[in-house]
């Protein structure tokens, strides 16, 4: 053979690897393949790598001066009928090829009715079109290289219709070649059929040919020139259904039983063109089909009718199998385009599921990844899931079947339960537990590399011709290489998503302003993660910041700069900064990382002192608010453009918002998608809001609550992400961008919580402070902090009246700490400083860091205030005092 079957990698090294791994394929299936299998197997890999729409095998007959088709594969029977029988007087590309030893190609025919003949010397560039050939589609052509066996005998061609043949490269020339030096080791010179030997016609009166022509089966009538039947063998005879006194010297059209089969019409072509002529014809009376054949003589004609029924039973067959094997052509074809767009390993299953077990009549599937020294199952369609369960339980060595073909790298075809068990008798405890009847064992190999197996099955016992066996072996290479870009994929996915879920909040900060909660959706489609962001961040005075982003793209870079925009919000908010400044800061992080980054970003400030809600917003789509009696409405703003593309300054907006009400934050991917515009989205987002919050809450118990008895069971914000994410994104939905959505629900600081004095403008301010501090600590029972925060108020005030412009106001918040805030008119940015030993002063922030928990300064329009928080005695030691 061409290529040698132990070493592949000595096939030309100017072919593809796709190229090296079909000719390996052909070594190793070639042993098992009979018949035709070989070189169809062969034929539909050079169709496969070529990418061309179909091609044939001929084979030279030298005797008769012909080459006659014996394999095709993807062709239509009008086109393929034209190719069947080549005289060696055609130069169409098959016989050129021949001629010449070298490749050849037909482009299609052209306008005129005839081309010039081919130069008599040299290699020829272009073959003709032979006579009958049904037309190629446009700008197609065929392609043909000799069939060559090694001691130099040229037994035959391999032709593949492509559509450019002209531009075809020297790697796919090369391969052409080499499949044909493969198929040369299958083909031996085709022996003239015994219907076209010449024979001599001999008259129907001779001894020799008069017996022999008595006792023949198929029906011999003459004709004299005004067509009265002259002579009719018996079986003639028999299909008159007449006597040879009735029969002889009528004419043979009056005849009833012929009146009808349209031979008067036939003879009377043969006797105008004076040539044999002949059609096909069901003969009235009896079943099945006949051939009668007009030969002219002499003196009138001679007519011979063949039962052609088998043949044209089979030839139904074989019109059948094309049929089939042309539509699993198409599969296959409609298999590659599929496996082309499969991302993830299910999506490949899925795509095997859908494309290659109907054609097939298979109804079960398996495929099986080796994965860290392990199989283990990927995917599945048809079989039952307690199968499923046993065989995902068992180890690898106790499946002998899949043993086999992994250690043989050689498909295994079982076609009945019988079959199966002798040869695997592990399998008989469970094997009727799969309800299949058959199987094809294939192993995956992708790159040389074997990465598993996959199972073909059947409901019913099957036996797996050549063809099926040929298809099934190209299936395995195709979904093998698929599940190696799959599987690549998915690792590669999976490490992105996992970095993206790390830069995202794993819980949200519990905190008495709001009650919150955060669902993130990714993609369905798409081959990367997105930039969609939120976060809830604690303030002081009991406040909160509802953050949410989009980072404009996909890909691991818009995920990191992500991850920098929140950090960045991070940091930013814990200098208080308002929204408006704090965007600000924020559009020029993401003006430096370069002209391509865009970001939206809505950052909102919520007070539960003054049921005030403060927001900027950067290109991002509007809130929502949801009152506590389920309206929902967006609060009507001019929005600012994107980070990185906007010119500063922000605009900050506030509303007044009514305890109980919901906060929600949304990204675009929630609301927007290619069918449904911006607009319709967040009307649908309002609906599903206000059918949410009016709707009651099932208890635990699945009975619904009455109003009356849950409104906070019922406005719970998870259950309200839950039904806004089932009403905009159902679970059948695709979606190609990422969505994230944050609903909080609004709470108030009760008003015997917030407590707030002016203060006088001179000295006298810190006592009077420290008065306040005691009498309201003892009011809430905290007077164990009384000391403490005595100190704490008392420095706070002294640097109002020493350092800054007063008068000083003091407030105190009993929330989850104690919170200690005092406010002055000045915008001087107090700082602790280093105090020298012998210095009497400078120590006062020191103090201060020391004896609170947490402490920090906020500015406002009107000066600025110095806070502090101390944590809450416990609800014992509360409870003992």
């Amino acid at each position: 053979m061409g290529v040698d079957e132990q070493h592949p990698d000595s096939a030309d090294t100017r072919i593809t690897r796709s190229a090296r791994t079909r000719l390996r394929l052909m070594g190793s299936a070639g042993g098992q393949l009979s018949g035709t299998g070989p070189v169809r197997l062969a034929l539909g890999q050079a169709v496969a790598e070529l990418g061309a729409l179909g091609g044939m095998i001929h084979v030279r007959d030298p005797r008769q001066g012909v080459m006659r088709l014996v394999a095709s594969v993807g062709l239509p029977d009008n086109l393929v009928s034209g190719w069947e029988t080549l005289t060696d007087e055609d130069s169409a590309a098959p016989v050129s090829c021949v001629r010449y030893g070298t490749q050849v190609w037909t482009p299609p025919p052209p306008d005129v009715p005839h081309r010039a003949p081919l130069p008599s010397s040299g290699a020829p560039s272009h073959g003709d079109f032979p006579p009958g050939a049904g037309s190629l589609p446009p700008g197609s052509g065929v392609a043909s290289v000799p069939v060559i066996t090694a001691d130099g005998e040229p037994v035959g061609a391999l032709s593949a219709l492509v559509e450019e043949p002209d531009k075809l490269d020297e790697a796919h020339c090369e391969f052409l070649r080499l499949v044909a030096d493969w198929v040369a080791g299958y083909l031996r010179p085709a022996r003239p059929a015994a219907a076209d030997v010449a024979h001599e016609r001999h008259p129907l009166g001779g001894d020799a040919v008069g017996s022999a022509v008595w006792r023949m089966n198929d029906g011999l009538l003459a004709l004299d020139s005004q067509a009265r039947l002259t002579f009719a063998n018996p079986a003639a005879l028999k299909l008159l259904g007449s006597s040879a006194q009735e029969a002889l010297g009528t004419v043979l059209w009056d005849h009833p039983v012929v009146r009808d089969t349209g031979m008067a019409a036939c003879h009377g072509r043969a006797v105008t063109t004076r040539a044999p002529a002949g059609f096909d014809t069901r003969w009235p009376g009896r079943p099945g089909w006949y051939h009668a054949r007009f030969d002219p003589v002499p003196d009138g004609l001679v007519i011979h009718i063949a039962d052609i029924t088998e043949r044209r039973t089979e030839e139904a067959e074989q019109s059948a199998a094309q049929r089939t094997a042309a539509e699993r052509v198409m599969r296959m074809g409609e298999l590659t385009s599929a496996l082309a767009e499969a991302l993830t390993v299910q999506d490949v299953v899925k795509a095997v599921a859908d494309r290659v077990l109907p054609p097939f009549g298979a109804t079960g599937l398996i495929c099986g990844l080796i994965e860290t020294a392990r199989l283990r199952v990927v995917g599945s369609a048809g079989y039952p899931e307690e199968f499923l369960e046993i065989v995902q339980k068992m180890m690898v060595s106790e499946m002998s079947a899949v043993v086999q073909v992994l250690s043989s790298r050689t498909p295994t075809f079982l076609s009945t339960p019988q079959e199966y068990a002798e040869q695997h008798p592990d399998a008989v405890g469970y094997l009727h537990r799969s309800g299949m009847k058959a199987w094809a064992f294939l192993p995956l190999i992708a790159s040389d590399q074997q990465i598993g197996y996959c199972v073909v099955s059947f409901s019913r016992p099957r036996h797996f011709s050549e063809e099926d066996r040929s298809l099934l072996i190209a299936l395995s290479g195709l979904v093998a290489q698929a599940l190696e870009r799959a599987r690549l994929y998915d690792a590669e996915h999976t490490r992105a998503q996992e970095l993206q879920r790390g830069l995202l909040p794993r819980t949200l900060p519990v905190v008495p302003a709001v009650a919150a909660e955060a669902r993130y959706l990714p993609a369905t489609e798409g081959v990367q993660v997105g930039g969609d962001w939120y976060d809830l961040i604690p303030l002081s005075g009991e406040r909160v910041a509802l953050v949410i982003g989009d980072v404009m793209g996909h890909g691991l870079s818009e995920a990191a700069t992500m991850g920098r925009l929140r950090t960045a919000v991070h940091t930013l908010a814990d200098l208080e900064l308002p929204p408006d400044e704090l965007l600000t800061h924020l559009n020029d992080l993401v003006g430096d990382l370069g002209d391509d980054f865009y970001a939206t970003c809505l950052y909102t400030v919520y007070d539960p002192v003054t049921n005030r809600y403060a927001f900027a917003s950067a290109g991002h789509p509007p809130l929502a608010i949801v009152h506590p009696d389920g309206t929902a409405h967006f609060p009507h703003v001019d929005a600012d453009p994107p980070l990185g593309a906007a010119s500063p300054p922000f605009e900050t907006h506030e509303v007044q918002v009514p305890e109980g009400s919901h906060l929600v934050l949304y990204t675009d991917g929630l609301v927007e998608s290619a069918a449904v515009d911006i607009d319709e989205g967040m009307a649908r987002l309002a609906q599903a809001l206000t059918r949410a919050a009016a709707a009651p809450a099932a208890d635990p118990s699945g009975a619904e609550c009455a109003p009356a008895s849950a409104p906070t069971t019922r406005h719970d914000p998870g259950r309200l992400c839950d039904a806004v994410i089932s009403a905009l994104v159902p679970e059948q939905a695709t979606t190609h961008d990422d969505a994230a959505l944050l609903i909080a629900r609004t709470r108030s600081l009760a008003p015997d919580r917030v407590m707030s004095w002016a203060l006088p403008d001179g000295p006298i301010a810190a006592a009077e402070a420290r008065h306040h501090v005691t009498e309201q600590l003892s009011a809430w029972h905290l007077d164990e902090l009384a000391m403490t925060t005595e100190l704490l108020v008392s420095e706070l005030v002294g640097n109002v009246v020493r350092h800054a412009k007063g008068p000083p106001r003091l407030r105190l918040l009993y929330g989850r700490t104690l919170i200690c805030e005092v406010s002055d008119r000045s915008l001087t940015t107090p700082r602790i400083r280093r105090a020298a030993e012998t210095d009497e002063g400078g120590r006062g922030l020191q103090l201060v860091a020391a004896l609170s928990d947490r402490w920090g300064m906020r500015f406002s329009a009107t000066g600025k205030c110095i806070w502090t928080e101390q944590a809450l005695p416990s609800p014992a030691h509360l409870a003992a005092a």
